[in-house]
């Protein structure tokens, strides 16, 4: 995990920002060691709006998006994924509006007994709208691509805002740190992939779900592509050293990495280790976090 050393963007909670001419963005106030300054809830369009991401049950933050709205109508919310931070306020904003909730197509995902950070799962989410790779989604003045993009979660979807050719990269790609890749739903190979998939686009800026704005995003793509190598390689270094077991690697690949969030560290070196047995690279004795991991 790269991780921002201070927060490099201004803005105030409960305060709507003006992004772009159609993009606008108010934060809830959940700041934590995976939420950097908090979720940032993105309003689409002028008159009839769709809003991504609302974020956590948190009744201050339901009645700043309903004030900056008050004078027009939401119409969509849309969903990048279903974590704790994202989706759960969907159910309240849409008694308070009647707007549809669109998210993936196959919310049936396997969260495993080993996800106890703070984002957890939203078990408890459900959509209106299945939407699947490809899909379009239209309002009056916008148009959304929904771009399937497994790895941090299965049912993680990115949307490209097809008139301003902005990305809203959800946790796929964020404006402040590396992605946390928790199996058994968290899936290093395909976060690669999906990784792979966006350097195929000419989106111009990505808007990611925490932290600021990301200007020059095939850039940063391609360097988040180059780090996760990178810690394989660490972590093959690491086993061949005779450290085997996973909290051993983690001391010596994250050992500038605060310890409170070696549990996260952890996970995302098992999502490598993961991988890393499927490509042949290494064997495993056990299974997970209790496993003797050798190279093959």
């Amino acid at each position: 995990m790269n991780k921002a050393n201070s927060i490099d963007f201004s803005f105030e909670y409960g305060v709507c920002d003006q992004i772009t001419p159609l993009v606008r963005r108010v934060i809830a106030n959940n700041p934590g060691p995976f939420t950097y300054t908090g979720t940032g809830t993105y309003i689409i369009g002028s008159n009839e709006l769709a809003v991504i991401d609302p974020g956590p049950v948190d009744n201050d933050h339901l009645e700043a998006i309903l004030s900056i709205t008050k004078n027009q109508k939401i119409t969509h919310i849309i969903v990048t994924h279903t974590h704790n931070d994202h989706s759960p306020l969907s159910k309240y904003l849409q008694e308070k509006t009647g707007a549809l909730i669109y998210s993936f197509n196959e919310n049936d995902i396997n969260t495993g007994d080993e996800n106890k950070f703070e984002e957890g799962y939203d078990k408890e989410f459900k959509c209106d709208v299945g939407v699947k790779d490809g899909d379009i989604i239209k309002g009056k003045d916008w148009t959304l691509q929904a771009i399937h993009t497994p790895g941090h979660t299965s049912n993680h979807l990115c949307y490209s805002l097809e008139e301003e050719k902005i990305l809203f990269s959800g946790d796929h790609v964020m404006g402040w740190s590396t992605t946390v890749i928790v199996p058994p739903d968290g899936n290093m190979e395909e976060y690669m992939q999906s990784l792979e998939k966006l350097l195929q686009r000419n989106d111009k800026y990505y808007l990611p779900t925490h932290g600021k704005m990301i200007k020059n995003p095939q850039d940063l793509v391609k360097k988040y592509i180059s780090h996760r190598i990178t810690r394989e390689n660490q972590i093959e270094e690491a086993i061949k050293s005779g450290n085997n077991k996973v909290i051993d690697i983690v001391k010596i690949i994250y050992a500038d990495v605060d310890k409170k969030l070696y549990p996260a560290a952890s996970m995302s070196t098992l999502a490598h280790l993961k991988r890393m047995i499927d490509n042949d690279q290494i064997k495993v004795s056990g299974s997970n976090l209790e496993g003797f991991y050798e190279i093959n």
